[in-house]
């Protein structure tokens, strides 16, 4: 089966709006990708503003929001498939939209941007919601991607990827586990930032610091790091925990930058131990994917990281991997097959997650 999918999504760190228009075939179980066209929708100072400050939003405003964010979605959805000529081409849309709660401990989990209204605008069938079932269900609803990269790579034992949070993926006695390991490029572009940078050029920033040793063993001993998995991030722990830690050590910020590089490759070392296979002969490939890829320090702390553990490190950079995996995940909802595993999650049971505005 070939499935023509558009995949939406849009980070916590205000980055843009990510669409990718992707072929997803299926043969016996088997499935293989292309992206055809992708681009990301920079967002105004406006929309920023907007998305920065949805959580504290009184109820009625919220709910306006979430119309007129769908609305955004659905316009930018049909300048992309005018742009790339696409019209009649797109069997149904698959938008993740942008996380504003997400409090899986009182089952509670939403996602910006109607998607009745994306719906509505661009006359294609939407997937949006992906979370919720999950949530309901009693798991954390993320990590979201893994079955997706389970399904693209599975020739790799370990899949880990840096994105705002890092996460490991892995196949453990038979089931598919994953989780969070650590926030990611959200920190360390916020970093980057109080240097007027908007990111950390293949980390010579960072290179050009040094390790405080004392910083680096206080992250690393965060209670966090001791949580067994499943577990996953809060949506403000790197910013209302990790950088106030960061702030109050008296450092450059450069020195900073690359203290928690040597953090999150440490934290990457040690995810990858709690999963590592004892069986002899046992595959010790790991993908390593997501935007942190562009970061040539932090992949080379990450190798070095891990270089104990005997693990061969492949570099994929796909910057609009996120979006191709959350049109897979749609493609699995549209199927009615399990896109939510509970080995992943800690739910009650895998579930087919993603609520279907069908267009006729």
């Amino acid at each position: 089966m070939i499935y023509n999918v558009i995949g939406v999504t849009s980070g916590t760190s205000l980055a843009g709006l990510d669409i990718a228009f992707a072929v997803l075939t299926e043969v016996r179980g088997k499935w293989t990708y292309e992206i055809k066209a992708a681009e990301r929708l920079a967002y105004t100072p406006e929309w920023e503003e907007k998305l920065g400050k949805a959580a504290e939003m009184p109820a009625r405003d919220y709910m306006l929001l979430n119309s007129e964010y769908g609305h955004f979605i659905g316009q930018a959805v049909n300048q992309f498939i005018t742009q790339h000529q696409l019209d009649h081409k797109v069997h149904f849309i698959a938008s993740h939209g942008h996380t504003a709660f997400h409090v899986p401990a009182q089952k509670m989990t939403a996602q910006l941007g109607d998607g009745a209204a994306i719906a509505a605008l661009t006359g294609i069938s939407v997937i949006s919601d992906l979370r919720a079932m999950d949530i309901a269900l009693g798991g954390k609803g993320g990590p979201v991607l893994p079955v997706a990269e389970q399904l693209l790579f599975p020739d790799y034992h370990y899949r880990v990827n840096l994105a705002e949070n890092a996460t490991l993926a892995a196949q453990s006695e038979g089931q598919l586990i994953a989780f969070d390991i650590c926030p990611c490029n959200y920190v360390l572009d916020t970093l980057a930032g109080m240097l007027g940078r908007a990111f950390d050029d293949e980390g010579k920033l960072a290179a050009g610091g040094v390790t405080d040793q004392r910083l680096l063993d206080t992250l690393n001993g965060l209670a966090f790091y001791s949580q067994k998995y499943p577990r996953t991030l809060a949506a403000k722990f790197g910013t209302g925990t990790i950088l106030p830690m960061i702030q109050q050590h008296q450092l450059s910020t450069q020195g900073k930058l690359n203290t928690y590089t040597h953090h999150i490759a440490a934290q990457v070392a040690a995810a990858v131990q709690q999963l590592q296979a004892p069986q002899e002969g046992a595959s010790n490939n790991l993908l390593l994917t997501g935007g942190g890829t562009k970061n040539a320090y932090l992949v080379q702390a990450i190798r070095e990281a891990v270089q104990p553990l005997n693990i061969n490190v492949t570099v994929q950079e796909e910057p609009f991997r996120n979006a191709l995996m959350v049109a897979l995940l749609g493609a699995l909802r549209w199927r009615q097959e399990s896109n939510a595993f509970a080995s992943v999650t800690g739910a009650e049971k895998d579930s087919v997650g993603g609520a279907l505005w069908a267009v006729e």
